[in-house]
């Protein structure tokens, strides 16, 4: 055998290898994230899961602090060094990184199909054409009970208002617990665990809420001060001193064992359970009237898109179909629980507290909150503007009717409906 035949053999086995070597190469995708709390949950939990069933592709979760998440996102997207794979936000942020090229149209990806229009609606273009993020989670609101406290002073859970204050009553005549627990200090909890939270049984869901941005419906609108109205009337429940109550004394106040009810978001039950030291219930918003529809706000919290500048797009979208799945559903919504799968698909809970919370999708009618879509872009910025006045209704400085007034002129002031 020549020397040149020798070599040339030799040359072609090198490519040959080089090749294959290339072939086996992983793709590795980079997660953006705020939520650096989640950190073990991916490594141990999701991640694992995603490469057994995916041999090739790689992943790493690459958390930034929570408060510092948007602000290096958008220079890393700036300067062409951002990972593959971006967790959304809610509406306008994430909407921003759309409109400016950085996060890519999935409108068609494979498992879209299995969100609903509500729950793709955080992270859709305004007309809904296109959506960039895939549904992770949402938060539901109702209220977490001390069910040993109930069940001491001969409480069920109301399933109507005036079952609702009857309670209240009755805890309040015992004298051994505050009824419940909700400072105005904070302002944004009055409106997040108060107005939001009990608002949607009057303007029906995402019928009124859509009906606000088409201005077909306004704030002065009887059923939109009606919650205020209910809301001045938890006043005499929340204890002594309730004005200068902090978002965290009212978290201490409930799992200390010193209230019986907290007006609540699903994120709190994590934190509870590890927290309270009795066994705890939930309930939806009471309803105003026995039979009347239910709804609740399940609130579309989290998602995640694909960076239109990833080299990695194919790889990136096979995880994120795997996101759209049922298996990612079951996974995260028990890892996290109070973080609740938006999949179609029905997810077991393992925790009790969360398939309480869970259950309610099957007999309510699910929205979000009033204020998050379009209606908070400009000054004043009505979520904001919420957050005063639902404070400012508990505390006794304005009526309902002022209340409602204040909201829509501000919203007037620079909000013109598209006709």
């Amino acid at each position: 055998m020549t020397t040149r035949l020798i070599t040339a053999l030799l040359t072609g086995s090198s490519l040959l290898a080089c090749a294959g070597a290339a072939l086996a190469q992983d793709k590795t995708l980079t997660i953006e994230s705020w939520r650096n709390d989640d950190l073990a949950i991916w490594q141990e939990k999701l991640i694992p899961a995603f490469e057994k069933a995916n041999p090739g592709i790689k992943v790493v979760f690459s958390p930034s602090a929570p408060t510092e998440y948007n602000a290096a996102l958008n220079a890393k997207l700036d300067a062409g060094s951002a990972g593959d794979l971006i967790t959304c936000r809610p509406f306008d942020a994430s909407l921003d990184l759309y409109t400016k090229g950085h996060l890519a149209d999935l409108s068609s990806l494979p498992g879209m199909e299995n969100f609903s229009d509500v729950a793709k609606s955080a992270w859709q273009t305004d007309d809904g054409k296109a959506t960039f993020c895939v549904p992770m989670a949402s938060v539901i609101h109702g209220f977490i009970y001390n069910a040993d406290a109930f069940q001491q002073l001969g409480i069920t859970p109301p399933a109507t208002e005036a079952e609702f204050f009857a309670a209240l009553d009755k805890i309040k005549a015992d004298g051994n617990y505050i009824p419940m627990a909700m400072g105005t200090k904070d302002l944004w909890e009055a409106a997040t665990m108060g107005y939001q939270n009990i608002g949607p049984n009057y303007w029906k869901g995402e019928e009124g809420r859509l009906a606000l941005i088409k201005g077909e419906q306004k704030l002065t609108d009887p059923q939109w001060v009606e919650p205020y109205a209910t809301l001045a009337k938890w006043k005499d429940y929340l204890g002594d001193g309730f004005e200068a109550q902090t978002y965290p004394d009212s978290q201490n106040l409930f799992t200390l064992g010193r209230a019986a009810i907290y007006p609540a978001g699903s994120w709190e039950i994590s934190g509870f359970n590890t927290q309270a030291q009795f066994k705890m219930g939930a309930f939806p918003p009471p309803v105003k009237t026995a039979g009347d529809t239910c709804y609740i706000s399940d609130h579309t919290d989290i998602a995640v898109g694909l960076n239109a500048k990833s080299p990695n797009a194919d790889a990136a979208k096979t995880f994120l179909s795997w996101v759209a799945s049922p298996e990612f559903a079951t996974i995260y919504a028990n890892a996290l629980p109070g973080f609740f799968s938006l999949n179609n698909a029905a997810v077991k809970m393992e925790d009790p507290l969360a398939q309480e919370f869970v259950s309610w999708r099957e007999k309510c009618k699910p929205t979000i909150r009033s204020t998050y879509q379009i209606l908070s872009r400009g000054t004043p910025n009505l979520e904001n503007e919420t957050w005063v006045e639902s404070a400012n209704v508990i505390n006794g400085t304005d009526t309902p009717q002022v209340a409602g007034e204040k909201l829509q002129k501000g919203l007037d002031a620079w909000y013109k409906p598209a006709k």
